[in-house]
């Protein structure tokens, strides 16, 4: 069965990490098994439709963990940097925005308030949030097996230190964060035919 999925790239067009979206549909739509490739602005957001099977399938951990693979060998072999990648469906992807409303929903957002759902290759084990980073700067508020729900706070008017690099190290994970807000973008973005 034929179904949306959503690749979300860690750190490009960041760092001279550069990677052109049109370039990188054209990439990825020429490989075998992905149709309709679409990106969604330059953040690392790819869209396409793969019979790819999910997680809940027979297979469907190992078809996933290959098809990830294939497409950062390509990445890296097309722009010359390894690019980590984590793939969802879509239907994972409105799960994640369902299941962050309830972490998120205790907290009192401000101007200087960030949330983000932080994508990660598999569970936080050990986690019980609230999770405080050593500076206050960011603090995970909940957690599934394939996502941190992650609150930061800006301070002296910017954002303090990335909770990526952190949770990769503490808890030996993949990981890739978009803003929540963006998240309901993301998905509308992926529905369109």
């Amino acid at each position: 069965m034929t179904q949306t999925w959503i690749a979300f790239l860690r750190a490009v067009n960041v760092g001279g990490r550069k990677v052109e979206m049109a370039r990188l549909r054209d990439l990825l739509g020429a490989g075998p098994g992905l149709a309709r490739v679409r990106t969604y602005i330059a953040s690392g957001n790819v869209f396409f439709d793969s019979d790819t099977t999910s997680d809940s399938n027979p297979g469907g951990a190992e078809a996933r963990a290959a098809l990830t693979a294939t497409i950062e060998r390509r990445l890296r072999e097309e722009f010359g940097f390894e690019v980590p990648t984590l793939l969802r469906t879509l239907d994972e992807v409105e799960s994640s925005l369902a299941l962050a409303a309830a972490p998120f929903g205790k907290v009192v957002v401000t101007p200087d308030v960030r949330l983000s759902v932080v994508f990660t290759s598999g569970p936080l084990v050990g986690l019980t949030p609230p999770l405080v980073s050593p500076k206050g700067d960011w603090e995970i508020v909940g957690a599934t097996a394939g996502e941190a729900f992650v609150v930061s706070r800006l301070q002296d008017g910017r954002l303090g230190a990335n909770p990526i690099a952190a949770i990769e190290k503490t808890y030996g994970v993949r990981a890739t964060a978009r803003f929540f807000h963006t998240m309901a973008k993301i998905v509308t973005a992926a529905k369109k035919p």
